[in-house]
Order: C-alpha cells, then sequence, then structure tokens
C-alpha cells in the first residue's frame, strides 16, 4: 500500500499500470502465503489460501487490476462500513453514537468490550457495534440487509452481487458469540427487535464480490462518497470523513494504531481476505488474501 502512495507523491498517477501492480504483487507474494485462512466459521475454511489480487481505482476512476481479480469472497467485516452509512442516513450520526462510542480498540473484533460495563458498543467497528448499528437501520425482516446490499451494488455499479447462502448458513449456526452481544445489548435496551435482526448481520458479512469492488468502495469514500464514475448522488463530505475516521481508528482493531503509525491509510479488513483502503481526495485500493495473519 506505501508504494503505491509514495509512488503517487514522485508522479502523476495515471502512470500507474497494471504491470507495475503486478510487480508489487509478486515482489511481496510471500508474506500473503504466511497466515491462515479463517475456519471458525466453517465455510470460510474451503478458501484457497494462495489466492490472491490487488486492485486500485485512480483518481480518475480508472480501474487495474493484477491477480485472482475474478476471485470472490464475502465482505465479512468490511460490510461494517456500508452499514454505518445507511443507518447514519436514515436515522443521523446523534441518533447511532448515543448508543454506542467514538472508540478505537486494543481488543480483537469479537470483544465483548464495554457490554459489561457500560453496556454500550466501542465503536461501530468491532462486531457488537456493528450488530447494533444493523438493528438500527429502520424496516421489517430483511429489508435493513437490502438496504446494505443494495448501496454495495449501487457504489460497485455491479447489480450482480449478492450474498453467498452457504456462508450466511454457516455463520449463523456457529455465531453464538455475536449472539451473546445481541442478547446483552437486547437486555441493556439497545436493541428491541428479535434474531431477524442478527440475520441481517450475518447476510451482510456474507456479501460476495472481488478485489476490484473493494478499490471502487475504497474510491468512494475517498472522494466525498462520490461513485468512480462521477455519479454524486450520495456526495456528502462529512458522511466520508465520518467513515474514513472509523476506519483509522478502528478499523484494523487491536493492529489499527500500529496500522496507522506504519501504512496512515483508513483501511478496513475483513475476515474473508479483503481489505478496503481509502486513499482521501484521491484513490481507492481493494486488496485480497484470505490466508489472516494473528490480527485477522
Amino acid at each position: 500500500l506505501n508504494t503505491i502512495v509514495y509512488a503517487q507523491k514522485a508522479a502523476d498517477i495515471s502512470t500507474l499500470s497494471e504491470k507495475t501492480l503486478h510487480t508489487i504483487l509478486e515482489k511481496n507474494r510471500a508474506y500473503y502465503t504466511q497466515g491462515k485462512v479463517a475456519d471458525y466459521i466453517p465455510e470460510l475454511g474451503k478458501m484457497d489460501a494462495k489466492a490472491i489480487a490487488f486492485s486500485v481505482v485512480d483518481k480518475n476512476g480508472k480501474v487495474f487490476n493484477t491477480g485472482d481479480v475474478n476471485k470472490k469472497f464475502t465482505m465479512q467485516s468490511i460490510s461494517k462500513i456500508i452499514s454505518l452509512m445507511v443507518a447514519v442516513n436514515e436515522k443521523g450520526e446523534a441518533h447511532i453514537f448515543d448508543k454506542m462510542g467514538y472508540f478505537g480498540s486494543d481488543k480483537p473484533f469479537n470483544h465483548f468490550s464495554n457490554l459489561e460495563t457500560t453496556g454500550k458498543p466501542l465503536n461501530p467497528m468491532m462486531n457488537a457495534g456493528a450488530i447494533l448499528t444493523t438493528s438500527l437501520i429502520p424496516g421489517d425482516g430483511e429489508k435493513p440487509f437490502l438496504k446494505i446490499l443494495d448501496m454495495v451494488r449501487y457504489i460497485t455499479k455491479n447489480s450482480s452481487i449478492d450474498y453467498n447462502k452457504s456462508v450466511y448458513e454457516s455463520e449463523k449456526s456457529t455465531g453464538h458469540r455475536n449472539r451473546g452481544m445481541f442478547y446483552i445489548m437486547k437486555n441493556s435496551g439497545l436493541i428491541s427487535g428479535n434474531e431477524d435482526q442478527l440475520d441481517n448481520y450475518f447476510k451482510q458479512c456474507s456479501i460476495e464480490l472481488t478485489a476490484e469492488d473493494l478499490a471502487k468502495i475504497g474510491y468512494f469514500f475517498a472522494n466525498q462518497c462520490v461513485r468512480f464514475d462521477g455519479d454524486a448522488t450520495y456526495k456528502n463530505a462529512d458522511m466520508a470523513k465520518l467513515v474514513e475516521s472509523q476506519m483509522l481508528t478502528a478499523g484494523m482493531y487491536e493492529f489499527s494504531g500500529e496500522y496507522s503509525r506504519t501504512v496512515g491509510l483508513p483501511s478496513k479488513s475483513g475476515v474473508g481476505g479483503g481489505i478496503t483502503v481509502s486513499v482521501p481526495g484521491k484513490i481507492g485500493i481493494g486488496v485480497f488474501s484470505p490466508a489472516l495473519d494473528q490480527h485477522g
């Protein structure tokens, strides 16, 4: 990621090429094979650990790809930045953050931080905060999920994106820790609905896309919520700042502090192997490598 950003400072980003991306990918391929595919969700454990893809959308909206760019994977926690946008658009920032914090974290994504004391999640990037965020999106049944899915399709301009039903069922059947968070928040009055709301969270995590789609999402938030093709339907500089700030302070969980120091870009990871990155005011980056490090 730093290679792309520093190259941009030295030359106009229009000089970027897929050959450049391929060189970067091959130079760093060894690092991507040192991790382990997430298997606590059984369906995720079936992913090829050697798969790797790298995509960039430049400042003009042009897409550059290399690697396994046609390989689909599930968004998992990257979906949290989309659900946050949808919830704030519909209910307002004050309403959402009255029920959770803006805090960073030194804990893993599925930690119960704060729930046992104040009852409120630390931020909307931790699982507890994301579950709450999705529950605050208006609508019965799966309508909140469909709003999230429609926004992903809009941002990527890819109407074929859908959720992986096998991954969803796998997450639902094994997601007891998330279910525990849901009921703690229900007990404290933050959540008033039933498990349909939790199902929507499992479904949003199961949305399936590619590294190119992630790069387009990164571009969207990097450019004030303007789509890569110039569509400004949702243009909102303040929304982009809110989402990017959450990505920078909590998007990589307990690694966020070190990541912001060494990489310094608003980023959001997902245990499906994807990372979406925003270079504010400039480009979007999407990477995919399902072999995860100890931070996920």
